[in-house]
């Protein structure tokens, strides 16, 4: 049954808005946060970061001994840095009203399967234009590269580039591209190669892309009732974990990719509270006549790996 909200009718109201520093954090969190990798949580979310963190990992061992009278230091902490600075990006967008007023007069008349309707006309463009900075976030988080315009820098370039350093990630042997024939070998491969003191933790998990999703999925439907998953064969979705280890689904990897992490050791940095954040909308009919909104909007993001060391990354040098 269609959902009839109790919204008062009438003609949209066309005004601008403009919202700056912590007034626009809930917008800029709303765009943000929207993406599928951060709405989920499979990383750790830094959300204040002005300008610069220093993620800090520790590294104890050898700290228990035998009992004595006396106060003797004993085992070794290793502290890692890492530096999380977000790269400040805009969007500057024209948009004619009237391609979008139908949508929103549905909406105002209460013609939604959705229980939050925008207030006025400038939450609608705003949620709108949030929608579409969700998804080039979510792809700069895993692909994105900080020299590219509009982008910032991605957590598989940034793991990869520590190949061959004292902390280099662990690189599975092969590279062949993954398909259902294979997936589960190359599954295997990533999980053995998992450290010992990072198996069995609570938050590991094995990120994969759309296009590995789709091969694990259909591996596990099967042809033939022999070896399909609890003799299903394509009815349902199969479970997401391989080896008892959950597999994340990041829409915006690499299609090939395979990465097993912590996801407290995966970061994305952003200053929802910064006076740089800004979204403005503006009703350009009183400046020159037209129909068209410009929608602006400046916000930050970023990510940062704490111990590469720990992170396995298959795929990564295809």
């Amino acid at each position: 049954m269609r959902k009839l909200q109790n919204f008062t009718t009438g003609n949209p109201s066309f005004t601008g808005g403009t919202y700056a520093g912590e007034a626009a954090a809930d917008y800029i969190a709303a765009a943000l946060l929207s993406a599928k990798t951060l709405d989920n949580q499979l990383i750790t979310i830094k959300p204040n970061v002005k300008f610069k963190e220093v993620i800090q990992k520790l590294d104890v061992s050898g700290i228990v001994q035998d009992a004595s009278c006396d106060f003797a230091t004993s085992g070794s902490v290793a502290v890692t840095e890492r530096i999380l600075e977000p790269k400040e990006l805009q969007v500057n967008l024209s948009l004619c009203k009237q391609e979008f007023v139908d949508s929103w007069e549905a909406l105002s008349l209460g013609y939604s399967a959705f229980d939050e309707i925008p207030r006025n006309f400038t939450d609608y463009l705003v949620s709108y234009v949030g929608g579409k900075v969700a998804e080039a976030t979510e792809t700069s988080i895993w692909q994105g590269a900080a020299a590219t315009n509009g982008e910032f820098g991605g957590l598989e370039t940034a793991i990869y580039a520590s190949s061959g350093s004292a902390d280099s990630v662990i690189i599975p042997t092969g590279s062949a591209a993954v398909t259902k024939d294979n997936v589960v070998d190359i599954l295997t491969a990533t999980v053995d190669a998992i450290p010992s003191a990072v198996y069995g933790k609570e938050d590991l998990l094995i990120y994969v892309g759309t296009k590995v999703l789709k091969a694990w999925q259909s591996s596990q439907s099967g042809q033939t009732n022999i070896g399909s998953f609890n003799n299903q064969l394509n009815v349902g979705e199969k479970p997401s974990n391989f080896q008892g280890i959950e597999i994340a689904h990041a829409p915006g990897m690499s299609d090939n990719v395979i990465i097993a992490a912590q996801k407290s050791n995966l970061f994305f940095g952003t200053g929802l509270l910064s006076d740089h954040n800004e979204v403005r909308v503006l009703d350009m009919a009183d400046l020159d006549g037209s129909q068209n909104f410009r929608v602006i909007m400046r916000y930050t993001g970023g990510t940062q790996y704490g111990i590469a060391a720990e992170i396995v990354g298959y795929g990564l040098d295809l």
